[in-house]
């Protein structure tokens, strides 16, 4: 056997080998944890949102609460997107990373769907039930809800809300007013004030196209809330 067979072969020189590989791979897996968990190198540049419209970007970065070099990979999107929907007029946010050093914030604002009269003002709902923001007076374009309890738990707030989603845009520009005093018992008031009886949330779609076709007939009441029975007075 000769000298280098015999050195190769020798437990020690092995088992010097195999450390020798063991630290060197921990080193590099160190260096790896360390570059991205821990060192700035791959830490947060840039905060881009997208989605906004009236709320601020500047204003949407400060409740990220994310400063500028941590670590990427540490971020807690979860928690971010939580804090961002702190913001009243945010309706949810999605937040994502993208490498090397970009934090996107992706949001969808709350639009005002309605306009609630509170204490001489206007506060004004999204589809969801909740207050977008109060104003002296409400924007012409919104209708107002007349509701005994308008809030987001509150079933004639909700069913209110859905008939106004559902109507098209030609219908929605029409109504001035919408008197939901239980969940089965919405009824419009068009702007020439004309009525609708709508009743309940339910075939939206049939509703409002049978309607379209009877406001061409002058009548001071249109009752669509069955759909297959309807009746004009």
């Amino acid at each position: 056997m000769s000298a280098a067979r015999s050195v190769a072969a020798d437990p020690a020189n092995r088992a010097w080998r195999t450390a020798f590989l063991a630290l060197l791979t921990a080193g590099v897996v160190g260096s790896a944890v360390w570059l991205v968990f821990l060192s700035p190198v791959l830490g947060v540049r840039d905060v881009r949102v997208t989605g906004n419209f009236d709320v601020s970007a500047a204003q949407i970065r400060g409740a990220a609460g994310v400063a500028d070099g941590t670590p990427l990979a540490t971020v807690d999107v979860a928690a971010v997107e939580g804090r961002i929907r702190g913001i009243r007029r945010i309706e949810s946010a999605e937040v994502s990373r993208n490498w090397p050093g970009t934090l996107v914030i992706e949001v969808v604002e709350r639009e005002p769907l309605a306009a609630v009269p509170v204490g001489g003002k206007s506060a004004l709902m999204d589809r969801h039930g909740v207050v977008v923001e109060v104003r002296e007076t409400a924007p012409p374009a919104l209708p107002v809800l007349r509701l005994d309890r308008p809030g987001p738990g509150d079933p004639a707030t909700a069913a209110a809300l859905a008939v106004i989603g559902a109507l098209p845009e030609e219908l929605a520009l029409r109504v001035a007013e919408v008197h939901a005093p239980s969940a089965e018992t919405v009824t419009l008031r068009l702007k020439d004030g004309r009525t609708v009886v709508w009743g309940g949330r339910d075939r939206p779609a049939d509703k409002a196209r049978i309607l379209v076709t009877l406001l061409q007939r002058p009548a001071d009441t249109y009752d669509v809330s069955s759909p297959d029975v309807v009746t004009v007075d």
